[in-house]
């Protein structure tokens, strides 16, 4: 008979802390398209057309791959997540174009500093309260210069809403995770059961992300002051539409 260790996880208010310094973070998400994610980087410097010294802020940068790449393009690039174990693993990446810092993006963080800001692939909305996750974009609006550009790339919550899998199971590495995915006071939460059959042990996590809409963001971004100047709907820049795309990417200034 197999017999297993509870592990118990706080994951009510700051479910990211625990979940995303896990290793089975990882493990469940390492499977994201690279390829995707630069092509989808080439189309925005090409929209976007930053100068040979553009500063650039990521936030949410994990560990930090996307960051590296802009670097290599010769831009000069920060990047900041909470994660401490993702930012000591990004640490290893550093040059003379690219630093990392573990920060709280609901805190203020260089000033008036960069010429672009972004934030990839929904890592926004993740905190419990409304003032927090406005806070978190008061962070990115102060950090750019004036005229600087905001990216924030989420996804788009109606679409998300009609396409959900409510139940999914998957097996990498000899660890097994149950998920179950439903919308619940304008979150959408994930419930992840894990079964690491290596360690003969459990745990569990929560994720929780806000369903923001596009009229929920053009009311954050004109209550900070930002000025959005284009709204795409995938990775390809396709125009939005409210019902079709899977994504909803925001370009904005800071006037």
């Amino acid at each position: 008979m197999e017999v297993y260790n509870e592990i118990d996880v706080e994951v009510q208010k700051q479910w990211f802390k625990d979940w995303f310094n896990s290793p089975y973070y990882h493990l469940l998400y390492n499977n994201r398209d690279n390829k995707e994610a630069a092509s989808f980087i080439d189309q925005l410097l090409e929209y976007l057309h930053p100068s040979a010294d553009a500063t650039m802020l990521d936030v949410a940068c994990g560990r930090g791959r996307h960051s590296k790449y802009l670097a290599d393009k010769g831009y000069t690039v920060t990047g900041i997540d909470l994660s401490i174990q993702s930012i000591n693993i990004a640490k290893k990446l550093e040059n003379e174009h690219l630093s990392f810092f573990q920060h709280d993006m609901r805190l203020p963080f260089r000033v008036n500093y960069f010429d672009f800001v972004f934030n990839f692939f929904t890592s926004f909305g993740y905190f419990d309260t409304q003032r927090e996750n406005e806070n978190a974009l008061r962070t990115l609006k102060n950090a750019l210069k004036t005229g600087g550009m905001l990216v924030l790339d989420y996804l788009n919550s109606p679409y998300v809403a009609s396409h959900l899998v409510c139940e999914e199971k998957k097996e990498k590495e000899n660890v097994v995770f149950d998920i179950q995915r439903e919308i619940c006071d304008h979150k959408f939460l994930k419930q992840i059961d894990i079964l690491d059959r290596s360690r003969m042990q459990h745990s569990s996590y929560t994720e929780s992300v806000s369903a923001y809409t596009k009229a929920d963001f053009e009311g954050m971004f004109a209550r900070q002051g930002l000025q959005i100047t284009d709204i795409f709907g995938d990775y390809y820049f396709n125009s939005y539409d409210e019902q079709q795309s899977p994504r909803l990417i925001i370009i904005a200034t800071k006037p």
